[in-house]
């Protein structure tokens, strides 16, 4: 939604349902040009506010997803030396001009993007705690060098940021005051319900509540180890409407548990919960 300045808000998407301090924290991202940090539990929808940024704002999207041997300079390129490499021993192409052998990483594509895009760097918090203030000096220059060919890839349009971590790491000061911050609250059982049925709107209304009901009795169970995440609940339910279980057979049986909950542990303290009468005491 564009307002009268020509400004871009976001509101949302007809998929993705928000509420407003995560609007108020994406538009004050977006009227600053600073990433957007977003944390929060697993399955809150984390990665998919990226999609739905770029959905509302019409731009594309470049996922970067860290792992914990990612570098920051895999962002920017990568030089390509164990090919230039084969293609000397084979006389295959022209191995002396070194730009052939330079790959741009998601962050270098961002920047010589012709239009505005999307960022996605996801679960930051997984790489080396050196890693986010590697990023800082590329992130606020929006510019920089490829060594091997002197180079230099300046950003067009300054990319919307958006930065996802599960606080398995804290994450550096320095990095921090450069970024809006947003933590994504698990979702209440009111507005679970109106994300299941945006999701499955043709599924019966009793099962839905239901089955909402019963998600978070199993994640309020004492010494839960994983606790079921939104967007299992929302597979929960599309398995449910496949195989057409209706409201008294899911009350008598809770079919296909295994799409919620993951750890044996878990499965062996809904059963001891059972037997024990502590579950739906």
């Amino acid at each position: 939604m564009t307002d009268s300045t020509g400004f871009v808000r976001f509101g949302g998407t007809a998929s993705y349902l928000t509420n407003e301090g995560l609007e108020a924290a994406v538009n004050c991202a977006l009227a600053l040009e600073r990433p957007l940090l977003v944390k929060g539990e697993p399955g809150t929808g984390k990665t998919l506010l990226a999609h739905a940024i770029a959905e509302a704002t019409g731009a594309p999207i470049i996922h970067w997803p860290v792992k914990s041997t990612t570098r920051a300079q895999d962002g920017l390129y990568v030089y390509d030396t164990v090919q230039r490499l084969y293609d000397a021993r084979f006389n295959d192409g022209d191995v002396k001009d070194i730009r052939r052998y330079i790959k741009l990483g998601p962050l270098g594509e961002a920047f010589k993007s012709p239009t505005r895009v999307v960022l996605l760097i996801d679960e930051v918090d997984k790489a080396d705690l050196e890693f986010p203030n590697d990023l800082l000096h590329e992130l606020d220059r929006m510019r920089f060098v490829v060594g091997e060919t002197g180079d230099e890839i300046v950003a067009r349009e300054r990319p919307i940021v958006v930065i996802t971590s599960n606080t398995e790491k804290e994450l550096p000061d320095a990095f921090l005051r450069r970024c809006v911050f947003h933590f994504i609250d698990f979702p209440d059982k009111e507005l679970m319900g109106r994300i299941v049925r945006v999701h499955h709107p043709h599924v019966d209304r009793a099962l839905v509540d239901q089955a909402v009901v019963t998600f978070y009795e199993l994640r309020a169970l004492p010494r839960i180890r994983k606790r079921p995440s939104t967007s299992e609940l929302v597979d929960w339910i599309a398995v449910l409407r496949r195989a057409g279980v209706g409201e008294a057979r899911f009350v008598r049986e809770l079919p296909f548990l295994g799409v919620l909950l993951k750890k044996e542990q878990d499965v062996e303290l809904l059963a001891q919960a059972k037997k024990s009468g502590g579950w739906r005491s």
